[in-house]
């Protein structure tokens, strides 16, 4: 989820942890507990700073070790540790039950999106990512607004969060009963079918679908459980040549490659170099992909450059090529 939901997600937890007697016994107690389940449910995002460095390290590692098994354990640790230096007379039991269920519900809401997370890790390095959910669903964040202001107005923390999550575990059954619609939909106007990717949007019951067949992708859209399928691409398998050998070195096109699971790619020859490009069909928006990996080569099939990312015109996106180094 974005962050703005997981905020709000950290309150409503501590609003829920008010029903716990012990939390509420001790105000120091009840203090860390809120401050915990708020720092517990934005502490996996910590490797949103990688972003910082370059997208091809964010990609490779967002939602990843920060998202993993050990870190769901370590996160409380370290949090109700901090926290108790400060709250030296809370229940730092109680305090560590609740941040570890702030953490546990960020990896936990992560998972229904269709960017997911690799909760699994070290276990395994598959990306879970059911697309039920969109990262910003615009009912869960206002239900929660409307949950804390009905709190400022003086009602019942626990309760009102405890209602507002029952009326959200059936948005979520909901949500997931659209999509396997969707998906059985697909399937009813694709022939040979071996992948569907659906990624949900911010609007109820529209969604991008990517398939893939024996032969052929498809790009399309779903809106009230009506297929439009917008583009059909030959299924080409990366072609074992000595510029493409060259390209997939590049960390940026790696860092595609080990995120991205349905692409198409193209190779350009110029009067001086070579033009590699990859191009995620998960993301179609207004008629254009612009979520990519390029590479530029000299014709001594060096890396001159290389991006990988978001971008939303060719323009933009040769302007990224000239400033950032590779």
């Amino acid at each position: 989820m974005d962050t703005g939901t997981h905020i709000v997600m950290g309150l409503a937890l501590g609003g829920i942890a008010t029903l716990d007697p012990i939390v509420t016994a001790d105000p120091q107690t009840t203090h860390a507990v809120i401050i915990g389940t708020l720092i517990g449910s934005q502490a996996p995002d910590l490797d949103t700073i990688l972003k910082l460095r370059n997208n091809a390290q964010y990609i490779r590692n967002h939602r990843g070790i920060t998202h993993s098994l050990p870190a769901v354990l370590l996160w409380p640790l370290l949090i109700t540790a901090v926290i108790s230096f400060f709250f030296p007379a809370a229940n730092v039991l109680h305090l560590w039950i609740w941040t570890f269920i702030g953490v546990i519900l960020h990896v936990f809401v992560d998972i229904f999106n269709a960017y997911g997370t690799q909760a699994l890790r070290p276990f395994s390095n598959k990306w879970v990512a059911l697309g039920v959910i969109n990262t910003f669903d615009p009912f869960i964040f206002l239900i929660h607004l409307v949950g804390i202001i009905i709190w400022q107005l003086g009602a019942h923390p626990g309760y009102t969060f405890f209602t507002i999550y029952g009326v959200l575990f059936l948005y979520y059954i909901i949500r997931y009963y659209l999509r396997r619609q969707v998906k059985l939909k697909v399937r009813s106007i694709i022939d040979n079918v071996t992948d569907i990717i659906i990624s949900p949007t911010y609007r109820f019951n529209q969604w991008h679908i990517a398939v893939v067949t024996d032969q052929f992708f498809y790009v399309a859209r779903a809106k009230n459980n009506e297929i439009m399928i917008q583009d059909k691409f030959y299924k080409r398998p990366i072609p074992d040549t000595p510029v493409i050998k060259a390209a997939v070195k590049d960390k940026n096109l790696a860092a595609f490659l080990s995120f991205s699971p349905v692409y198409r790619w193209e190779v350009d020859e110029y009067d001086d170099h070579y033009d590699v490009r990859f191009i995620d069909l998960r993301y179609r928006s207004k008629g254009h992909y612009p979520f990519v990996a390029v590479v530029k080569l000299n014709l001594k099939l060096e890396i001159m450059n290389s991006y990988t990312g978001w971008i939303f015109s060719e323009e933009k996106l040769q302007k990224k090529l000239e400033f950032i180094p590779s």
